[in-house]
């Protein structure tokens, strides 16, 4: 009777704990999403309310075209630069992916299977990168890149971008392909093939899983980057997602609605990634598997 008395309270501590856990994670983005579709004019009542009373598109209408008057302010469409802007974090977020994918690829696999002077040594250093504080290194960084004419292009915010995730990529990556085992490689060895084919058309494929986690977390920490496009973006020319949206605040008036409908459109570009990438990832574990 004891033990199930403390099997039936270890379940509904874990249940608790998971439920915690939801409201903490999807709380804030149920917020947005309600604030997205509520009335301005609800926005000022002092009853909390989880559902809106007065759905409105107002919000989106004016994110995506549409001018309109809110609390006898005129309030323009921001789609221009919304939309840029959208760009913008889009191009960046994916070159930087793409870069940081192929260096952790062919580096991790480098750190592991490659001798050479100084190869543990190396790999500490870059690892060791990550302990250093972003902020001590941005105006030597800033003057670097006005030195050599980057400030404002997506080639320098995606260079900064990849400077700063590529340590933790390479560290992944290393030790998704410590797991492999080395027969496979040497298998292929002896039937002829070279150590490029090798990695291209056995090694990646059963690293598929790390490959993608890898992309996954680069996209959502570059997507969600906020100090380097403020200080290495300033024009709208490679201005972001995460610097513009906190510009809808004016001298007199916050438009919620706006900051929190443009928030939401902000939050599909990495969901629909995490899914598209999941799917992949689920088939690479099981090709990894059977193989």
């Amino acid at each position: 009777m004891r033990k199930l008395t403390l099997h039936y309270l270890g379940r509904a501590g874990f249940a608790l704990a998971v439920l915690v856990l939801l409201l903490w994670s999807l709380g804030p983005v149920y917020w947005a999403v309600l604030t997205s579709f509520t009335d301005p004019r609800d926005m000022l009542s002092e009853h909390l309310s989880l559902w809106p009373q007065h759905p409105t598109l107002e919000h989106f209408a004016k994110l995506f075209g549409a001018s309109s008057a809110s609390q006898g302010n005129e309030v323009q469409s921001v789609w221009p630069q919304f939309s840029r802007a959208f760009v913008n974090s889009l191009v960046t977020s994916a070159a930087a992916t793409l870069v940081t994918l192929a260096a952790a690829a062919f580096g991790g696999y480098a750190f592991v299977r490659l001798r050479f002077p100084g190869r543990d040594l190396l790999f500490g250093l870059v690892v060791a990168s990550m302990a250093v504080p972003a902020y001590t290194v941005m105006i030597p960084l800033y003057r670097l890149m006005i030195s050599l004419h980057l400030i404002d292009t997506y080639l320098g915010v995606t260079l900064i971008y990849v400077s700063a995730f590529l340590p933790l990529a390479l560290w992944l990556m290393r030790s998704v392909y410590q797991s492999l085992p080395v027969a496979l490689e040497e298998a292929a060895w002896l039937d002829g093939a070279g150590r490029t084919y090798t990695l291209v058309r056995i090694v990646l494929p059963l690293a598929a899983p790390g490959l993608i986690a890898t992309a996954i977390l680069t996209f959502l920490s570059a997507w969600g980057q906020f100090m380097v496009p403020l200080v290495f973006s300033p024009s709208l020319a490679t201005k972001s997602l995460t610097v513009l949206i906190p510009e809808f605040v004016t001298r007199n008036y916050v438009d919620y609605g706006l900051m929190n409908a443009a928030g939401v459109v902000a939050m599909l570009p990495p969901v629909l990634l995490v899914i598209f990438l999941n799917r992949f990832l689920v088939r690479g574990l099981i090709a990894g598997a059977t193989k």
